[in-house]
């Protein structure tokens, strides 16, 4: 029986290394859009047949109507392939319309990259309009090129131009229209376009006969590898090898691939869910970049700003005067809903307290937000207790930054077609600008769901410890809504007041006291706030921000305002009344008599989440 379950596990060990072995040869074959079309292969691979780690990024082609193959580069005009040299790293376009120079200057001086323009065919050129057809100047007509009625454009080599050549007479009939530098065009060849690429190098590997293709090491690898031919010889190796090896090395090898088998299967899934939701999307979507780009923009992920539990975030430059923060998202973390929740939600938003989403990236299974980049870093950074003048920013700004975040988180609740919940607000997701304007970031768990519907339903909870309202943990203390958000915001305001003080659920001293609970046990006594006072005001801004809190993290939510409610309070001269004591009853609705029993299901009915 052993010698049998031997034999089994080595059979499906073979059965799955022939799968990784012969991968490429399988799923990353070579193929055509036309028998006479060009051959794909990598580093190119063809949309909606090869799978995503077939190619290199930004070497993606597809084939259009007519079976041509269309090359898919991130500029609004495309090119047709006619031929790819592999060896050579260079491929020939065409213009499937005949209008090449016109499509040219459409996206002149805009980068290809990962491909660059032949040098020997860049050349400066210039542009003629003339009142009738030259004969002499049939070889340099432009087609397609709208002129003024009447008039056929032409087009010349410069330095041609400046030579005097008595073939050249009728331009003196002609007007001159426009010059042009380093254009990948001859008038004498305008059919003709070739682009070359330098990255991956897979000349060595062409030569010998072989093929490139992607390493299998990590997930965001762009290194490459040469794939040799595999002989009988070293499959029989590979049995001997496995036979060796015994039961229990190769149960654990068979559980490793076929968890990779499994892994591969799931993140080809999120790529799919993904771009379904990018097509529906696409009316709303902002700008789309390749890993290409996202490299580039970021000089090769060079200036690190910080790191979280879903990605790691840099700074990027889309110009010489405009800078933005690229989230790489870690592929190894969740299924693609935060992408899809953070694309699918920061279309709907433009509020100046909402960070603004400049664009993302999908490219197979390397995913990236692009934000607008905000040198202040975020409010953590400036919390400061009243021993801490370093970084204090003044009572008089946190109040601007206070109402700010209010307004932003206002918004989201009644100011967009659809009620959005943030359900993570804290210090580390606002962001603040030069100005330090704050600005709501990071909406990987955030809900939409419509405006006249209450309570939102949640399987998990989710959101930061210290500023998860207690309802989202049990539904004990009430149903969740939007209230959830507000009870986050009260901790941010209390954190404000209080600085970097622990006032979480949890403690290592479980004899210290509750930081909110202290704050409005002070507040009661009438005794002043011990805080940093610098100017006339100060402890009235304290006070009020303290007392704002405490609305906010009323146990049931039920007692707590609106953000609305927090807006007018947080702008309003009048004195605010003290909300009654939140820490009278810590347990569920009921549980302790000194604070009342409340039934705060009454006609709310439980909706369900919407899809995203």
């Amino acid at each position: 029986m052993q010698q049998t379950l031997i034999s089994f596990f080595c059979f499906v060990f073979l059965v799955f290394s022939s799968k990784v072995l012969c991968e490429n040869q399988n799923t990353c074959r070579e193929l055509k859009c036309r028998k006479h079309g060009p051959a794909i292969r990598f580093p190119f691979s063809l949309k909606g047949s090869h799978p995503e780690n077939c190619g290199y990024p930004g070497f993606l082609v597809s084939c259009n109507e007519k079976r041509e193959t269309i090359l898919e580069l991130p500029i609004p005009v495309k090119f047709a392939i006619k031929t790819i040299d592999y060896e050579n790293q260079y491929i020939q376009l065409y213009d499937p319309e005949n209008c090449l120079l016109v499509k040219l200057l459409k996206v002149y001086n805009m980068p290809i990259s990962p491909f660059n323009y032949s040098e020997y065919q860049m050349t400066n050129i210039t542009l003629f309009n003339c009142s009738s057809a030259e004969r002499q100047l049939a070889n340099n007509k432009v087609p397609c090129f709208e002129g003024p009625a009447g008039y056929q454009i032409y087009s010349l080599d410069s330095e041609e131009e400046e030579e005097e050549d008595t073939s050249l007479i009728p331009l003196l009939s002609c007007t001159k229209m426009y010059d042009y530098s380093s254009v990948p065009y001859s008038s004498y060849k305008p059919a003709n376009l070739h682009v070359e690429w330098s990255e991956p190098s897979c000349k060595r590997c062409e030569a010998q006969g072989n093929k490139c293709g992607l390493k299998k090491n990590g997930t965001e690898s762009t290194e490459i590898e040469c794939l040799y031919r595999k002989g009988g010889s070293q499959k029989k190796l590979l049995v001997a090898t496995g036979a060796s090896l015994g039961s229990f090395v190769l149960v654990l090898l068979v559980a490793a691939v076929y968890h990779v088998y499994s892994s591969d299967r799931k993140e080809k899934e999120n790529q799919l869910k993904i771009e379904v939701f990018l097509e529906d999307y696409r009316a709303l979507k902002p700008s789309r970049y390749s890993y290409a780009d996202i490299k580039r923009i970021t000089n090769q992920f060079k200036e690190k700003l910080g790191q979280g539990a879903y990605g790691t975030v840099f700074k990027g430059e889309l110009s010489a005067e405009c800078f933005v923060a690229v989230k790489v998202l870690n592929s190894t973390k969740g299924n693609g809903e935060e992408f899809v929740n953070e694309v699918g939600t920061m279309g709907h938003i433009h509020h100046v307290n909402v960070v603004r989403l400049v664009g993302f990236c999908a490219d197979g299974f390397r995913r990236a937000l692009v934000y607008d980049f905000l040198p202040n870093g975020s409010l953590q950074d400036f919390l400061s207790s009243a021993g801490n003048n370093n970084s204090f920013l003044g009572w008089g700004k946190l109040q601007d930054i206070s109402l700010g975040i209010a307004k932003g988180i206002e918004y989201l609740h009644q100011g967009c077609n659809q009620q959005i919940l943030h359900f993570d607000i804290k210090p580390h997701n606002v962001l603040l600008d030069h100005n330090f304007n704050p600005k709501i970031s990071d909406f990987g768990l955030a809900k939409l769901c419509s405006k006249d519907q209450s309570i939102v339903s949640m399987t998990t909870a989710r959101g930061t410890m210290g500023y998860i309202a207690p309802e989202v943990f049990s539904r004990n203390f009430g149903n969740v809504s939007y209230k959830s958000d507000v009870y986050s915001y009260g901790m941010v305001l209390l954190e404000i007041v209080g600085g970097r003080r622990n006032f979480g659920s949890t403690t290592e001293n479980t004899n210290e006291v509750y930081y909110p609970e202290w704050i409005y046990n002070l507040l009661e006594e009438k005794v002043d706030l011990p805080i940093n006072v610098r100017e006339e005001g100060d402890a009235k801004i304290a006070k009020r921000l303290a007392i704002v809190g405490l609305w906010c993290i009323q146990w049931h939510p039920a007692d707590r305002p609106s953000m609305q409610r927090v807006v007018q309070m947080l702008e309003g001269g009048e004195n605010l009344t003290m909300p009654q004591n939140p820490f009278a009853s810590q347990g569920p609705a009921g549980t302790n008599t000194s604070a009342p029993s409340r039934n705060l299901n009454l006609q709310l009915e439980v909706i369900p989440e919407l899809e995203q």
